[in-house]
């Protein structure tokens, strides 16, 4: 049997305040193409479809232009919710598409059943695990004491009577430990998002949504499919795919990308003024692109980035890095914000406001604060 694994849509975003919708419906047909191409089976879709809990009317429209696209190939569709979804409004009319062999995860109620999948070699267990935090569970488990992400993930998939002789898919949407992360995604607090991958072994593939960036985690049947689209300063280096995914008997499972063409690329450019608004040095580019404008020159240019997006009109930023900034504390707290934290970036910001780090009691009651914070806005 064959599948899609997607991820990460995101649809209805913004960049940098630049709407993304027309690259999406671009990316959505490329998707729908390599399905007729490739006919699966079925595709995953782990999370995150949407970019707000309430996404816009046009988000809505692409999600059922993608699944009427799917439907008519004759082409089941697993989809659960992520942490940027509300799961009620992503659950809505469930019941009533699962007709149409499109299977979306309801709200968590502390249980969770297959979807049962047949091909020559017998039946495949289909698990479709939602974005859960401690406080999803909790109310399900009082016996248990649920603290951190791996408690709520083990309490959930504890109570799942999981046939470890016969194939299982899950699809879920966290953050696996040791998976590496775009400035595009929402980091928690001090790690405390983190879900152990030894809570997956007993999953022949686990179908993952959460991190942009697509990878493996441990082995290559636990992955990430990444973003369709780049969404970040931090990706402008990745390759965007689809992951393809063949199982035939137990055991046997091959895994493979599908490279993503989208119609604007995301890059970095860098140089002085000058070199940048030379014309040799753009002529032969697509200049419709997403770029984010780095100068070198020591002096900087007035209104330049205006000047740079008669050029390039969709500049997503512009910025120095020149001898002035390399030594001015106030962009310490900018570099490497990929693989930062928000407790990481505050404590930064106190050393700088305060010359001196936060001691211990500070550091406690910020993370405690922090945590509060995510877990009201949730």
């Amino acid at each position: 049997m064959r599948f899609f694994h997607l991820s990460d849509l995101h649809l209805g975003i913004r960049v940098n305040e630049f709407p993304m919708l027309d690259d999406q419906w671009h990316i959505v047909r490329e998707i729908v193409r390599h399905a007729e191409e490739h006919k699966p089976d079925a595709v995953l879709i782990a999370g995150d479809v949407y970019d707000k809990s309430v996404p816009p009317i046009d988000a809505l429209q692409l999600l059922d232009r993608l699944l009427v696209w799917l439907n008519e190939l004759g082409i089941a569709v697993f989809l659960i919710s992520g942490n940027h979804d509300s799961a009620e409004r992503v659950s809505f009319a469930a019941s009533l598409l699962e007709m149409s062999n499109v299977h979306i995860s309801q709200v968590y109620d502390g249980k969770i059943t297959p979807l049962t999948m047949q091909d020559k070699f017998g039946n495949i267990n289909v698990w479709m695990l939602p974005y859960i935090k401690p406080s999803t569970v909790r109310p399900y488990f009082r016996e248990k004491e649920i603290i951190t992400y791996t408690d709520a993930v083990s309490a959930a998939l504890g109570n799942a009577e999981v046939d470890a002789a016969s194939r299982n898919i899950l699809l879920t949407h966290q953050f696996i430990t040791g998976a590496i992360q775009s400035d595009s995604e929402e980091l928690y607090v001090g790690g405390s998002e983190n879900v152990n991958a030894s809570l997956f072994d007993v999953f022949d593939y686990v179908a993952l949504g959460h991190m942009h960036r697509p990878q493996n985690v441990l082995r290559n049947t636990l992955r990430y499919s990444g973003t369709p689209l780049k969404y970040s300063l931090s990706e402008v280096n990745q390759n965007k795919s689809i992951t393809m995914v063949d199982m035939g008997k137990k055991g046997d499972i091959s895994v493979s990308e599908i490279h993503l063409t989208p119609i604007r690329e995301m890059r970095e450019i860098r140089g002085t003024y000058a070199k940048i608004t030379a014309l040799k040095n753009y002529v032969n580019t697509n200049t419709d692109d997403y770029v984010y404008v780095v100068l070198t020159d020591e002096n900087e240019e007035p209104d330049a980035i205006s000047k740079i997006r008669t050029i390039y009109p969709n500049v997503m930023s512009l910025r120095y890095d020149n001898k002035r900034t390399q030594t001015d504390v106030s962009h310490i707290t900018t570099r490497n914000y990929d693989s930062k934290t928000p407790l990481d970036l505050l404590a930064e910001l106190y050393a700088i406001q305060n010359g001196q780090p936060m001691n211990q009691d500070q550091m406690d009651y910020s993370k405690g604060l922090l945590e509060k914070i995510k877990e009201e806005n949730a």
